[in-house]
């Protein structure tokens, strides 16, 4: 048996369902914290647990640097030396390596790049991703591909595109098929509808486990980003499960649930709680401002995380203020808590029948701010 997704409910575009793997299920719509380095910055793995996160995401690009993924599974793979049984999605490195810019050299077969820690040169195809990502122990596994920058020209994407689906079936055919692992494809074709239902049709003829639809959140802004779901949304199979990769803030994490996505990640939450920015049901809010300072009051009343149901707002400012370490991952809990509290909400909403009421209601609480109770 692969990787599959059934179907519970459906609310408009918006689905809600389960992710069955080998490491366990995740209900969908489903946001995945970012491990880049085998590590959720700032939390230990019970934290990342009690946020309510069911499936976390490394980095293959990172991994392959060091440790290293031979040293990664002499220690037993990513789901052991994580303490994370559960689902790991590992994203391919192309990313990654395509922002090396001056460090890299693209070819038809894969890139070869510097590394950016001591310069070292290594080489990066299908294959190679492909075969990394096994090492690692990755439950779901993401295919090579090139995400081209933004704005670029329709010919230039095409042919990004095209090289992208060429890598796909390149990495199907070095993929190991396991009960429960899985093999992600990536749609590409930047902007331009045309060619991203054809990545979809390229992709749909290999054959995968679940869709990405990549090169998006790069500059484009949301309105574009959500005309390319909707322009996707009727091409792509119904029965597999559809991952936006790198996005984004809790409004476009609404805005693509009622779209068709299943599953998202993004840095946003952690590396705000990093810089002392917090999302909460009242928007965002700076904890570094002195407005906070006196401020007796729990960051974001009805929340579970540790910081909101121990802590008050004028300890968390001066945990910011004093350079403590214990802020930005007190913040971190909290923002990853408000992502995986959002997700399940609109969950619940789909099973029932009214996401468009939650996710007003959600909206109108951002928009009425911050102000005393």
């Amino acid at each position: 048996m692969t990787l599959t997704w059934n179907e519970s409910a459906r609310d408009g575009y918006a689905r809600a369902g389960t992710l069955k793997t080998a490491h366990g299920d995740v209900p969908t719509p489903t946001f995945m914290p970012v491990g880049t380095a085998a590590t959720v910055k700032g939390m230990t793995a019970d934290a990342v647990r009690a946020t309510g996160a069911g499936i976390v995401l490394g980095n293959t690009y990172h991994l392959m640097l060091r440790p290293g993924a031979d040293r990664v599974a002499s220690f037993g793979g990513l789901h052991k030396i994580m303490d994370w049984p559960g689902p790991i999605l590992t994203d391919s490195g192309g990313f990654q390596v395509m922002s090396l810019a001056g460090l890299r050299k693209l070819d038809a077969d894969g890139v070869t790049f510097q590394s950016h820690l001591d310069g070292s040169k290594h080489r990066l195809t299908p294959a190679i991703s492909v075969q990394i990502q096994h090492k690692l122990d990755a439950t779901i596994t993401m295919v090579l591909d090139e995400c081209p920058p933004f704005p670029v020209t329709e010919e230039q994407a095409k042919s990004s595109m095209e090289m992208s689906m060429r890598w796909a079936g390149l990495s199907r055919e070095a993929f190991v098929p396991r009960d429960g692992y899985g093999l992600f494809g990536i749609v590409q074709g930047s902007v331009f509808p045309d060619l991203r239902r054809r990545s979809i049709d390229a992709l749909m003829e290999i054959g995968f486990e679940g869709y990405a639809l990549g090169g998006l959140a790069v500059g484009e802004g949301q309105e574009m980003m959500f005309a390319m779901i909707e322009a996707t949304w009727d091409h792509m199979p119904a029965d597999k499960p559809r991952y936006l990769m790198g996005v984004g803030t809790p409004d476009d994490l609404l805005g693509s649930i009622a779209r068709g996505i299943d599953m998202f990640d993004c840095v946003m939450p952690t590396r705000a709680g990093r810089t002392g920015r917090a999302f909460t049901s009242r928007g965002i809010l700076n904890l570094r401002n002195a407005r906070f300072a006196d401020d007796g009051k729990p960051l974001d009343p009805g929340c579970t995380c540790l910081g909101c149901q121990r802590h008050v707002r004028g300890y968390l400012h001066h945990l910011f203020r004093a350079e403590e370490m214990l802020g930005p991952m007190l913040l971190t809990w909290h923002n990853l808590t408000y992502y995986q509290t959002l997700v399940a909400g609109a969950r619940a909403a789909i099973l029932e029948g009214r996401l468009d009421a939650y996710s007003a209601a959600v909206r109108a609480r951002w928009a009425e701010g911050d102000h005393d109770e």
